[in-house]
């Protein structure tokens, strides 16, 4: 009969430590488990910040274009309207000098066709 107990105890013995193994081994693959998502975790974060930083870069890239391109478009627009502004003053320049030669020829022509005119009714 104790021999059968000491059996008895010594198979409980041995279940609670197969147990306590099965229990220990457990725990610590559930240490792992959760040493993989603490590092999941942080490298989430790390590409969470990096995404933003991503972002922050590429939105100052393109407010950077887009102005450069409005400042072209300025510079451009100004350009074409010294040369407009420089074209019709060369054109009104061209006109006045025009009208001036033609108002002065015309009036030195008639003042010569007048003196002439009466030159020759003098003499007759």
């Amino acid at each position: 009969m104790i021999e059968m107990r000491i059996a008895v105890a010594a198979t409980v013995a041995e279940a609670v430590a197969v147990t306590v193994a099965v229990a220990a081994a457990a725990a610590a693959a559930a240490t792992a488990v959760v040493a993989v998502v603490v590092a999941a975790a942080a490298a989430a974060a790390v590409a969470v910040a990096v995404a933003v930083v991503v972002e922050v870069v590429v939105v100052v890239v393109v407010v950077v274009v887009v102005v450069v391109v409005v400042v072209v478009v300025v510079v451009v627009v100004v350009v074409v309207v010294v040369v407009v502004v420089v074209v019709v003053v060369v054109v009104v320049k061209v006109v006045v000098v025009v009208v001036v030669e033609v108002v002065s020829s015309s009036s030195s022509s008639s003042s010569s066709s007048s003196c002439s005119s009466s030159s020759s009714s003098s003499s007759s």
